[in-house]
């Protein structure tokens, strides 16, 4: 049995004063998310952008005026489909930096998160319900401690220090 090659780009672009990333380790884990779920050929780009920006894009491309942590967008060309998949993640940086000191790890592990978060999206998952986000952060978590993060969303431990706070 041959397995297809993986020809995964991923480019990294993060806005002046983002957390420290490391963009190899963010391509290691888009890598790993795309294999697990047998994308073989694609482009992501993965933009570490600042609060205002964040809501920016937000109000440009959803019409919402609100914050988050993470937006992703499938742009790939339906009617060509051997040219790849193309996917565009907007993390937000400050956000990052915000709820990682406040559930007790690095911004780089809370960036891992959204970058997860972000591209499962664009693989098929919904949390749209309690049932189908708990199993999207179950799957999160899984593929962040195989890379060595950890639990991130749900660590029992930070649970139990957030409701603390």
């Amino acid at each position: 049995m041959s397995r297809a090659r993986q020809n995964i780009v991923v480019e990294v672009t993060a806005h002046p004063g983002s957390p420290d990333v490391n963009p190899l380790d963010l391509e290691e884990l888009v890598k790993t998310v795309c294999k697990r779920f047998e994308v073989s050929n694609a482009t992501i780009g993965i933009a570490i952008v600042d609060d205002a920006e964040f809501r920016e894009i937000n109000s440009r491309f959803l019409n919402r005026k609100s914050t988050s942590d993470c937006l992703s967008f499938d742009l790939s060309e339906e009617s060509e489909p051997k040219s790849g998949r193309v996917f565009e993640l907007v993390v937000n940086g400050d956000m990052a930096v915000k709820q990682a000191a406040l559930r007790g790890h690095s911004s780089r592990d809370e960036l891992a998160l959204y970058v997860t978060h972000a591209l499962l999206h664009n693989v098929g998952f919904d949390d749209s319900t309690e049932t189908r986000a708990r199993e999207m952060h179950k799957i999160e978590d899984e593929i962040l401690q195989q890379l060595g993060y950890g639990l991130v969303y749900n660590n029992p431990t930070k649970a139990k220090r957030r409701k603390r706070e």
